[in-house]
């Protein structure tokens, strides 16, 4: 198997479909109408973080399936990934804030277990998922704000 080719498909793939689901549900006229904490970030820092951070996704991805395809950090890793495409139709096409919570709450919590499951089989994947799980929990922390203030 060309570890190469494996890189390269794990990272157009996360990136296109994350690329995808982003343009497929951009923020409207509701949330611009939301109450917002004085934390929330402009808009526009949304798409270069989420694309940086989909190539690490994918980098980490190709990681786990080349060296540990059945470990328990490339099961995480992939609920991680449903998690995750999960989360912006639910806030921004269906408006549904606390579902959203909900799924991003999840969403923390698997992309933590991926660090703790290759902590010690794959330490770089681990490490370059940290950036990942600080955003993430700082999306968690914007989504219940929004939540308590609407």
């Amino acid at each position: 198997m060309n570890r190469t080719l494996v890189y390269a498909v794990f990272i157009a793939a996360v990136l296109g479909l994350g690329l995808l689901i982003g343009y497929n549900n951009i923020p409207g006229e509701w949330y611009q109408a939301l109450a917002k904490p004085a934390f929330n970030p402009p808009n526009w820092i949304f798409a270069p973080v989420w694309s940086i951070l989909y190539v690490i996704i994918g980098f980490v991805g190709a990681r786990l399936f080349l060296d540990h395809r059945r470990s328990a950090a490339m099961r995480l890793w992939l609920a991680q990934m449903i998690l995750n495409f999960l989360w912006s139709p639910l806030f921004f096409s269906l408006q549904d804030v606390s579902s959203a919570l909900i799924v991003i709450i999840a969403l923390l919590i698997a992309v933590a277990g991926v660090i703790v499951a290759s902590w010690n089989r794959d330490r770089v994947s681990a490490l370059l998922f940290l950036p990942y799980l600080a955003w993430v929990a700082f999306a968690t922390v914007l989504n219940g704000s929004i939540f308590l203030m609407n």
